[in-house]
């Protein structure tokens, strides 16, 4: 599915899941190659102890590397979400953030991989941020990647 990252970005301020928890993605380049994700502590995503709940601190981070892979490699391919975990490493206060990054040459070895036909699963991580560059939470993610059944190879 192919959409402009700005109208994908301003949509999300809309998608239910960030708009309860209050996410907002901060930026999205054109080339899905890098994006910025941003929370901030409110009533609604404060656990018992007044820092940001888990869930909504890995929920900022879900989508992201699936979406952008899903844009660089285009239709021949499929991408899905296949696991994730995260680390909580600070009580996260205030505003926190996450940056995602996805280089050419990643997305040209996963290519390469994925030639065959066969099931891959690329793994990506990323750190959630305060606003002093402190690490708060830490977020793996494993994808499936595979070539469509028409494109795969005989």
């Amino acid at each position: 599915m192919k959409m402009s990252a700005r109208l994908l970005s301003r949509g999300m301020r809309f998608w239910p899941p960030f708009l309860g928890a209050g996410i907002r993605v901060r930026s999205l380049a054109e080339d899905f190659r890098e994006a910025t994700v941003e929370l901030r502590l409110g009533r609604f995503n404060r656990n018992y102890v007044g820092t940001h709940f888990g869930g909504s601190l890995y929920a900022m981070t879900d989508p992201f590397f699936m979406i952008m892979l899903l844009q660089n490699l285009g239709g021949n391919y499929l991408v899905w979400d296949k696991s994730g975990s995260i680390e909580y490493v600070a009580p996260g206060r205030g505003t926190v953030s996450a940056h995602f990054r996805l280089t050419g040459e990643r997305i040209a070895e996963i290519r390469a991989q994925a030639a065959s036909g066969e099931k891959i699963f690329p793994e990506f991580e990323v750190d959630v941020k305060d606003a002093a560059g402190e690490v708060v939470a830490r977020v793996w993610k494993i994808l499936y990647v595979r070539l469509k059944a028409k494109k795969r190879p005989e």
